[in-house]
Formats: structure tokens, C-alpha cells, sequence
């Protein structure tokens, strides 16, 4: 048993892909010696490729997943009137027992507005007061 070296339960890696190994692997290669180096190359090197795409079949979780929506990031300037009308959705939506932010509100407004019909829609358009844009003027 003596004269045998320790065979060890994974293919080991080629001397390129030691960077990629856990320091477990690495102490279990020093450990198995000369004999094991020369005895395991040519396994290695034809074991790795065939176990690489078993490794990516197995996580088909990522592939689950739905494509993430990139976010978009704005600013806009509104009378405070219509401003107002944030508190006071905010408030009936608390009401009704649902809490909602204002971007919220706002998206709901977008949802409603595109099932109008194109007649409709420009009706509700025309109701808008018209607004000079930019940041408004400091006042002093």
C-alpha cells in the first residue's frame, strides 16, 4: 500500500488553470507527488473540457429568470396644483388600503392614458395646461 500513490477523487488541472482552483486542490496535488503528475496530465486535460458543459446544463435558473427592465432616470416641472394631486391620490390609495409612491401614480396614469382611444386621448391632452419647461427661476 506504501509504494501506491493517493489517487485523488478529481482530475487535476493543467498547470494553467491553477489559478482557478480552490487551495484544497492545490495541497492535494503536492501531496500526490511526482508520480501523480506525470500518471493524471492526459485525463486532466480531456476530463475538463467534458465536465465544463455538464456544469453549465445544471443551472438552468438563470435562464428562468425574466430579462431585467432597465430603469430610467427623469425629471420634469409641473404646476403645484397638479403637484397636489400626488397627496391627494396618495391619500385615497391609503384609504383603499394600498400604499403607492408617486412614480407609481404616474405609471397608472401612463397604463390608463394608452388605452384610450386617439380621439380621447387628445381631448385629455388638450385639457393640460401647457407649461414653459426647464427649472424654474429662483425666487427670491
Amino acid at each position: 500500500m506504501t509504494d501506491k500513490a493517493p489517487t485523488p477523487k478529481k482530475p487535476l488541472p493543467s498547470e494553467t488553470d491553477m489559478t482557478e482552483l480552490p487551495k484544497p486542490a492545490v495541497k492535494a496535488k503536492a501531496a500526490a507527488g511526482p508520480v501523480a503528475k506525470t500518471a493524471n496530465k492526459k485525463p486532466t486535460v480531456a476530463a475538463v473540457p467534458a465536465t465544463l458543459p455538464a456544469a453549465k446544463a445544471g443551472k438552468p435558473a438563470k435562464e428562468d429568470k425574466p430579462p431585467k427592465i432597465k430603469m430610467v432616470r427623469d425629471s420634469f416641472t409641473m404646476p403645484e396644483n397638479d403637484y397636489a394631486q400626488f397627496a391627494e391620490l396618495k391619500k385615497r390609495c391609503l384609504q383603499a388600503g394600498l400604499q403607492v409612491k408617486k412614480s407609481e401614480l404616474l405609471r397608472a396614469g401612463l397604463a390608463g392614458l394608452s388605452k384610450l382611444t386617439d380621439a380621447a386621448l387628445t381631448k385629455a391632452v388638450k385639457q393640460v395646461e401647457i407649461i414653459k419647461t426647464g427649472r424654474p427661476a429662483k425666487q427670491k
